[in-house]
């Protein structure tokens, strides 16, 4: 019988150190499963919060922003116009005939007073020497009524006269005086008429036309003979665009540009303003004052006027011609605020530049303006913003862009 020996187990010797132990290590695990699960929910958070704000820049819509630039507060406004006579007429007849002679034509100086041509009415003669021999015979009937009426009186003084033939005899005598002053006055009028075959230039100037010939029919108020035009000073109309109208005023130096002469500039003077807008083209008209004392200026020709206008103490706005919205409400410009918001504000324009506009009225410097804004933003909606570089671009030419 071989020898087998049980194997035995030994408790340890220090149970409470090994519950200590045990416990810590129970602890531990715990503490760190805890770490990390709050670790876990922070990052799932994290992912929560990144996935919502994607979803958010996904819906929101990105627009282009642009600034605004300081414009000019004092510039030129350049408008078209044509130089007038300071005084102009068309002459016509006041009696009907025949054109016998003509002593001035096309181009010629004439003095006030000077005799144009003569117009030949057979008629108006004949009529008034008929006029004039009717005026006779009533002188003479006049003198027989006074003659008679003196002698009817010495009769009837003496008892010889019967009292109701003196009275016709005085009325004879008072119906001749009325007739002699009908005749006077109707030879009067021929001779006024008369008068009218000779064509008096009305003032000094030049003819500018000269309707027409020796021998042409003359109908009295219809047809035109002559043209006459004062050409010293010359004078010019020009429609002054309503948003400049009030900084136009009456003796303001203005400069005259001929367009065959571009080098050349001619000052002059603002003689008139008128009191109101015209309400069909909103503009205000504006006549200028030109000497012309060598008469090189030729009325008819066209000119361009340049206005120095000061639009007040607060400098304009330029901004890009994209921003533009333009219905049936008016003119807007969309504006991103500080809340990344879309506001929509009206505006007031000034001069157009092109590729640029002004904005007088509606918009502070520093606000941030939606470029070529899409008809599917609405006000107060929230936008993602995104800046564009800026590019040097031209100035506008000369201050002065405006043409009518």
């Amino acid at each position: 019988m071989s020898n087998h020996q049980t194997p035995t187990f030994s408790l340890p010797s220090h149970p409470q150190r090994t519950l200590i132990v045990v416990r810590r290590v129970g602890f531990g695990l715990l503490f760190f499963l805890t770490l990390a699960g709050g670790w876990r929910l922070v990052i799932n958070q994290s992912d929560a919060e990144s996935l919502k704000q994607r979803n958010i820049d996904s819906l929101s819509r990105s627009v282009i922003a642009v600034r605004s630039r300081p414009g000019e507060v004092s510039h030129k406004i350049v408008l078209p116009a044509s130089l007038r006579g300071s005084t102009e007429t068309q002459l016509y007849a006041r009696s009907n005939g025949y054109l016998s002679v003509w002593h001035k034509t096309l181009g010629d100086q004439v003095k006030k007073g000077e005799l144009l041509a003569v117009i030949d009415v057979p008629e108006l003669e004949q009529e008034l020497a008929q006029g004039h021999a009717a005026l006779a015979q009533i002188k003479v009937r006049l003198e027989l009524a006074r003659s008679t009426l003196q002698r009817w009186t010495v009769l009837n003084e003496s008892g010889s006269a019967v009292q109701q033939e003196l009275d016709e005899k005085r009325g004879a005598l008072n119906q001749a005086q009325a007739d002699l002053m009908a005749a006077e006055v109707n030879v009067k009028r021929l001779e006024k008429l008369e008068g009218y075959r000779r064509i008096i230039a009305p003032f000094s100037g030049v003819i500018t036309r000269r309707s027409v010939d020796v021998g042409s029919l003359i109908s009295a108020g219809t047809q035109e003979l002559f043209a006459l035009t004062q050409i010293d000073p010359l004078r010019l109309s020009v429609w002054v665009p309503q948003v400049y109208s009030d900084d136009v005023k009456v003796g303001q130096e203005v400069t005259v540009r001929l367009i065959e002469e571009k080098d050349k500039l001619i000052a002059a003077r603002v003689e008139h303003v008128a009191g109101a807008l015209d309400p069909i083209n909103r503009s205000r008209q504006v006549d200028i004052t030109l000497p012309n004392t060598d008469g090189k200026l030729l009325p008819g020709s066209y000119v361009e006027i340049a206005i120095n206008v000061v639009g007040g103490k607060a400098s304009p706005l330029v901004v890009p011609a994209n921003v533009l919205v333009v219905d049936q409400a008016g003119t807007h410009v969309v504006i991103v605020d500080a809340e990344k918001r879309i506001a929509f504000r009206p505006v007031k324009l000034g001069r157009d530049f092109g590729r640029e506009v002004e904005i007088l009225q509606g918009m502070n410097p520093g606000d941030v303006l939606v470029a070529s804004p899409s008809d599917l933003l609405v006000e107060g909606e929230t936008v993602r913003v995104v800046e564009t570089q800026k590019k040097p671009e031209d100035k506008p030419k000369d201050k002065a862009a405006v043409k009518s």
